[in-house]
């Protein structure tokens, strides 16, 4: 039950930060405008800073000798996912068949997940290293294969999306450590990266509440019955089918831990901006990620704690 109550403070912590964005947009506190560079502050600049910091402070390779297999682990799980999410979005309305399957494939694997991980083992554990290194690839994947749903062909890939601010964080702190140049880093810098680090997850929650405010404002109708579908598969039918396969396969606990958070959390915040960039329809991509968060409020805890019957740290 200690597991439950955990969670489910980390995912209402979320919350409350993604309100506070919904409040300060409504009362003009903030502007819209202000939000396309506070994201490219907490994408471009917190996040990267928090994870060179962690892996500078936190990663010991000769400790973890297979830590390279995580990337690995991130592509089985994501041929697993685009399997599930193709059969799954057959049940869905033909005329927005393509958003549904935008919104169920791809999941917010670094915010959601890395406030979980710190909020059940602390910001110093070695699971939040593994995330990183366990979705190496993901930011990259995600910007270049978007068109792809909406029908559009990648002309040309997106080589700021492939070496994007995150891939370069990741490498040149593995490469510190492995060579041990992390040793001649004073102790002040590697702080001042990591306060600065710690700005990432507040400042996409209130992006993410400002986004759904503007979008209520514009709002057209309601998809209940759509929504309904796509929180059952989503928030419900991914992680239990999830769950069943770990316990098949039976992997170690901190690859089985990351693997059901990702299967978990809800779609990640730029769908709705992506969407909407490739012709796609914004409106009903924005009601399935607020429902799918809404819902994770009490899915995730439930879904951790069911992990947690089969897998013991």
């Amino acid at each position: 039950m200690n597991i439950l109550i955990t969670t489910f403070t980390a995912v209402g912590t979320l919350f409350i930060i993604g309100i506070l964005g919904f409040w300060l947009l409504s009362r003009r506190i903030l502007i819209d405008n202000v939000l396309g560079p506070l994201g490219v502050l907490a994408i471009d600049i917190a996040l990267p800073c928090l994870i060179f910091a962690n892996i500078l402070k936190n990663f010991h390779p000769e400790k973890y000798p297979l830590w390279w297999t995580l990337p690995v682990w991130w592509i089985g799980f994501t041929a697993f996912f685009w399997v599930m999410t193709m059969a799954a979005s057959m049940l869905s309305r033909k005329s927005s068949r393509r958003e549904f399957r935008f919104s169920l494939f791809f999941q917010n694997g670094i915010f959601f997940p890395l406030a979980i991980i710190a909020e059940l083992y602390g910001t110093q554990s070695p699971y939040v290293i593994d995330l990183f290194f366990f979705t190496l690839f993901y930011p990259a994947f995600f910007f270049n294969t978007a068109p792809l749903f909406f029908g559009k062909k990648v002309h040309s890939m997106n080589r700021r999306a492939i070496l994007n601010p995150i891939l370069a964080a990741t490498i040149l702190a593995v490469i510190f450590r492995l060579f041990g140049i992390h040793r001649f880093i004073p102790e002040f810098v590697v702080s001042g990266l990591s306060l600065v680090g710690n700005m990432a997850v507040p400042l996409l929650m209130i992006i993410l509440g400002g986004n759904v405010f503007l979008d209520m404002q514009k709002h057209g109708r309601i998809a209940v019955l759509e929504t309904v579908k796509f929180i059952s598969i989503k928030n419900m039918i991914f992680p239990l089918i999830t769950l069943g396969v770990l316990i098949l396969l039976n992997p170690p606990y901190h690859i089985a831990l990351i693997i059901m958070i990702q299967s978990a959390v809800p779609p990640i915040t730029a769908v709705p901006i992506l969407a909407e960039r490739e012709g796609g329809d914004r409106t009903i991509v924005n009601q399935f990620m607020v429902a799918s968060f809404g819902v994770s409020l009490i899915t995730i805890p439930v879904m951790i704690l069911l992990f947690s019957r089969f897998f013991v740290q």
